[in-house]
């Protein structure tokens, strides 16, 4: 369709802040990627109806559909919007179709495992790399094998230099946001960069670039890697643009392909975006958000029921390696899978802490982070007899 006959309605609520205490980054991203959103559709030509309150999604759509008629959406990622929007769906007032920022679907992940758990990683891999033709060869995987997670373990030394990620312009709409949740929502924890907050379509492709250029050469070799002298070492952090919409999988994965890249790290940037990313949100799918593996309720299999330590919140425990982490969260927003699972989960497993408590705590802290990509982590892995080798993975 031509812009000038398209509309889009977007909603603005301060519903979804008083969920939980979300990251002031992570709101001021949301936020300010929508608001550009408008604009640069606007410039298109086209219509926006941009609805700001402080009713639900569905509360607010209520009243579009009510002006406007029927609307048509995407199926929503996450489990929580889907819910809030049940009624509205139910009634003919959202018609919803697929997403289509997904890679996969439901058809491939019924036929991976046809008699429903385990979900493994590895089969669900294969898969899809063979359905999709990428990395393969004759039908069998480029450099004769599907996986380099072997090669990917490297211990970080210094060298190469990690790179630092670039300081994004500052703009009117980015100034306005960071003033709205500096004074609604000063309650929340983190702290609030507006210079590395990507959410124009401008942030967006220079933050990939830089990590096309910069973090992808020697990503594989040191994807499992830690070190207290880079936070992120040479993860592309591209997994908040991907998980907002504002980057498409299938093009940063062929952006990789096109790349002259070492196979470790093409393969591992792909593994992480064709086959972890899409097979966790089709487990928390599946299990309606984890609501019907246990009869009891979502599952705890160590029964764990301790609160999260003060230490998760900023409170010195004099564990170096879990206070180094914490703050990096609390300044940033972002930290890599290794650090997520080797040190907050680990520690938090031989805490006792509930999971569901983890969980939360996940989603409020990161910026790319939202129940379909946290809770397979969290409690999945509490979960083992029915997820086994979901990873916790980032890129």
């Amino acid at each position: 369709e031509p812009p000038e006959r398209l509309g889009i309605v977007l909603v603005e609520t301060t519903w979804k802040p008083r969920q939980r205490a979300y990251h002031k980054q992570k709101l001021a991203m949301v936020l300010a990627s929508l608001r550009h959103f408008a604009l640069e559709q606007a410039a298109r030509g086209v219509a926006i109806d941009h609805r700001v309150g402080e009713q639900s999604y569905g509360a607010l759509l209520r009243e579009v559909v009510r002006e406007r008629g029927p609307l048509r959406m995407m199926k929503a990622a996450e489990y929580e919007l889907r819910t809030d929007l049940a009624g509205l769906v139910a009634e003919g007032g959202i018609d919803v179709l697929p997403n289509e920022t997904w890679l996969t679907t439901r058809a491939q992940f019924d036929a991976t495992f046809p008699d429903g758990p385990p979900w493994r990683m590895d089969r669900f891999y294969r898969r899809v790399r063979r359905d999709s033709g990428i990395l393969m060869e004759a039908g069998k995987p480029v450099g004769g094998r599907l996986s380099f997670d072997a090669e990917n373990r490297r211990p970080w030394r210094g060298e190469p230099p990690a790179p630092t990620p670039p300081t994004l312009p500052v703009d009117d709409v980015k100034q306005e946001v960071a003033r709205l949740v500096e004074e609604r929502f000063a309650e929340h924890p983190g702290r609030l960069d507006v210079a590395s907050l990507p959410s124009s379509r401008e942030d967006a492709e220079r933050l990939w670039r830089w990590a096309l250029e910069e973090c992808l050469p020697a990503f594989g070799p040191y994807e499992d890697a830690m070190s207290t002298a880079s936070r992120g070492l040479f993860h592309t952090r591209a997994s908040a643009l991907l998980n907002n919409g504002r980057l498409l999988p299938r093009r940063v994965i062929d952006d990789v392909l096109a790349r002259d890249l070492p196979l470790p790290s093409q393969e591992g940037f792909v593994r992480q975006v064709l086959g972890w990313r899409e097979l966790v949100r089709h487990v928390h799918e599946q299990t309606d958000g984890f609501r019907t593996l246990a009869p009891s309720g979502r599952p705890n299999h160590l029964e764990a029921r301790d609160p999260l330590p003060p230490a998760f919140w900023g409170e010195p425990s004099g564990l170096h390696c879990l206070d180094h982490v914490v703050s990096d969260v609390w300044e940033t927003g972002y930290g890599h899978h290794i650090t997520r699972l080797m040190v907050l989960s680990n520690l938090a497993t031989l805490l006792g802490v509930d999971p569901e408590a983890l969980s939360d705590w996940f989603w409020i802290a990161y910026v790319d982070a939202y129940d379909w990509v946290v809770e397979p982590n969290v409690l999945g892995m509490r979960s083992e007899e029915h997820t086994s080798e979901l990873q916790s993975r980032s890129v």
